[in-house]
């Protein structure tokens, strides 16, 4: 079973060390106490890791699910163009769970959380009747009036992407094949990096017009990026990155790369006459499409020419 709640504060408070840099105060008190940098705006994105939705215990070992737990979130914050300034974490718990359950997941939280350079600066326990439950808000910074919207794409803009699609999902189309997938043949699934040092760069440099992360599948993420511009998009099938995975490094499905979710790149767009890297910090980008006026979603085919894309991804609640 789970420590009692004070003792389980207790025990992460130390792992955790949230002081010093923008932490004035962290765990301990009723609130923590924040020092954003001066100029800059705060960012605050929130996500839920539910068992049973976003991970089962058979399938994923604790140190997995602590690290997607909070990618989750600063994955939300890159697609911002912002860099992370602490995170909160809630647990809810059920009394079987056993401690080292617990211990292994916020030692992989806390990992990642170092890697990012983002303290963990407070949040709540609770016993869960049930399922574990986790919800992660990560907040983060940017200076005043240049967060990267989901908005600002325009007629005419290059829609790029980082890395390779369709890795996520295709570890669970294996699970659900009642197989079990090495950890070293699907990391994108299993050991997924937050594109931070990509999204600051083309804030930075004033390249992307719009972004989003591809946590739901590119398209619907795209359809986000369409509606909230008032804007269209043509895509080539062929140019989609697909990635490799398995003992042999296959591509996975063309489907895979549209639809399947839980990559955590980034999708963005920039204006033609703008120069986009080919790679940046060591991650690949790719140019898939443009942007245009007409509000539909198109997937161009060597072989079959235009047809509508649809929005095929994840999302809650869809019957």
């Amino acid at each position: 079973m789970p420590l009692p709640e004070n003792s389980l504060i207790q025990g992460i408070r130390k792992a955790a060390r949230a002081t010093g840099g923008s932490i004035r105060v962290g765990i301990g008190d009723d609130c923590a106490v924040l020092r954003p940098p001066r100029g800059h705006e705060v960012l605050v994105t929130t996500d839920f890791t539910l068992e049973g939705v976003h991970f089962r215990r058979a399938w994923h070992a604790p140190e997995v699910i602590g690290r997607r737990c909070l990618i989750r979130g600063l994955s939300d914050i890159s697609a911002m163009g912002a860099k992370p300034l602490a995170a909160f974490l809630s647990l809810a718990l059920p009394g079987k769970l056993p401690q080292k359950w617990v211990d292994n997941f916020i030692r992989a939280l806390l990992a990642l959380a170092r890697e990012c350079d983002v303290p963990l600066a407070g949040g709540d326990t609770a016993q869960s009747p049930h399922g574990i439950l986790a919800d992660i808000v990560v907040l983060g910074t940017v200076p005043n009036g240049t967060a990267v919207l989901r908005s600002g794409a325009r007629p005419g803009d290059r829609i790029y992407v980082t890395g390779e699609l369709g890795g996520g999902s295709a570890a669970l189309e294996e699970f659900f094949a009642g197989r079990k997938p090495r950890l070293a043949d699907f990391q994108r699934h299993f050991h997924p990096v937050p594109r931070l040092a990509v999204a600051e760069f083309l804030r930075r440099r004033g390249i992307a017009t719009a972004m989003i992360d591809l946590s739901d599948g590119l398209s619907t993420d795209l359809s986000h990026i369409c509606k909230e511009s008032g804007v269209g998009a043509e895509i080539a099938a062929d140019d989609v990155p697909r990635a490799r995975v398995g003992r042999k490094c296959e591509s996975v499905d063309l489907r895979l790369a549209l639809h399947g979710g839980e990559d955590y790149e980034l999708l963005f767009t920039a204006p033609r006459h703008k120069r986009v890297p080919a790679s940046i910090a060591g991650v690949p980008v790719t140019a898939i499409g443009r942007i245009t006026p007409i509000r539909r979603m198109l997937l161009r085919k060597s072989t079959r020419g235009l047809e509508p894309l649809n929005p095929q991804g994840w999302e809650h609640f869809r019957r």
